[in-house]
């Protein structure tokens, strides 16, 4: 049933990172063309945001190394394609090939930075500066995305005042928007109303933060929920719940795209999304893995089917 809530937008934006957060997961590589029929089947599904890839050396995600093999084959898509960029380098390979829209991931505390970028968090915001400086000078869209905003698995909780330096540092770069990741899906609903509402009083508007939860313990929806109901309406999710952080070990499944659609859906928040197109997708794409699709929603309905 529809059965709609106070309080809680009226349209949200999917970011779908299946083809990149999830599949960089992957044990082995997910040949080329799977991945393009994987984002032409996910926009046809009606996900107008997609991220695409990542412009990483092959050397620390080689399951993503087909980068310039890929994009090209996507140019018929109609969505908006994101692609991952680390440095200069990974930008002008993105940039080469025609893309709009760069993301660039930080962290919110020192272990991550060091284990992931090999850098602390000033010597990584100080690599994204030419980088963010550089891709709005040709005019694309900047992400910043921020892991580890909530805990860390080798430092623990993670302090919101840290958080919130962090993130401001982001978009002091020039970010247009700001995704809080949930890397190793410890948040609670309440952790996550605190961190918006303290960003919102560090002069961070709601309208350019995204939420990136990850399932670890079932609080991927609930947190999701808790956004929602502070007025975020940007949120990231992984189509049949692939992925997880090739970096921080203790990291299951991103939010999966179904699980998120099934409960706005039943909320009366529009997506675009059809949902039936979507699990198809999916239920495609673990026979392409070879294993089933983590997604409740994904089991649910291709099991009535």
């Amino acid at each position: 049933m529809n059965v709609p809530a106070a309080g809680l937008p009226a349209r949200v934006s999917i970011h779908e990172v299946g083809a990149r957060d999830g599949l960089q997961n992957e044990k082995g590589a997910v040949p080329t063309a799977v991945k393009a029929e994987f984002i032409h089947r996910l926009a046809a599904a009606g996900l107008t945001t997609i991220e695409a890839t990542s412009f990483v050396h092959p050397k620390w995600v080689p399951q993503l190394a087909d980068a310039e093999e890929l994009f090209p084959q996507l140019a018929d898509v109609a969505a908006d394609l994101p692609v991952l960029v680390p440095n200069e380098r990974g930008l002008d390979r993105a940039l080469a090939l025609g893309a709009t829209r760069i993301a660039v991931f930080g962290s919110a505390t020192e272990t991550f930075a060091s284990r992931n970028l090999n850098r602390t968090v000033a010597e990584s915001l100080a690599m994204f500066e030419p980088v963010v400086a550089r891709a709005k000078k040709g005019r694309a869209h900047v992400r910043g995305y921020l892991s580890m905003c909530f805990g860390d698995p080798w430092e623990g909780a993670v302090p919101v005042h840290q958080v919130v330096s962090v993130a401001k540092a982001l978009l002091d770069l020039g970010c247009d928007e700001l995704s809080l990741g949930d890397t190793i899906g410890v948040a609670t609903p309440g952790h996550v109303q605190a961190l918006l509402a303290a960003l919102n009083e560090a002069g961070v508007t709601t309208d350019r933060i995204g939420v990136h939860f990850h399932d670890t313990y079932g609080q991927a929806l609930s947190n999701t929920l808790a956004a929602l109901q502070h007025g975020v309406t940007t949120v990231d999710a992984s189509a049949g719940g692939l992925g997880g952080c090739p970096y921080a070990k203790s990291a299951t499944g991103n939010l999966a795209t179904e699980d998120l659609v099934w409960m706005l859906d039943g909320l009366g928040i529009e997506t675009g999304v059809d949902l039936a197109a979507l699990t198809a997708t999916s239920v495609w794409m673990a026979e392409q893995l070879g294993r089933p699709s983590p997604s409740r929603t994904v089991r649910a309905l291709s099991h009535k089917e």
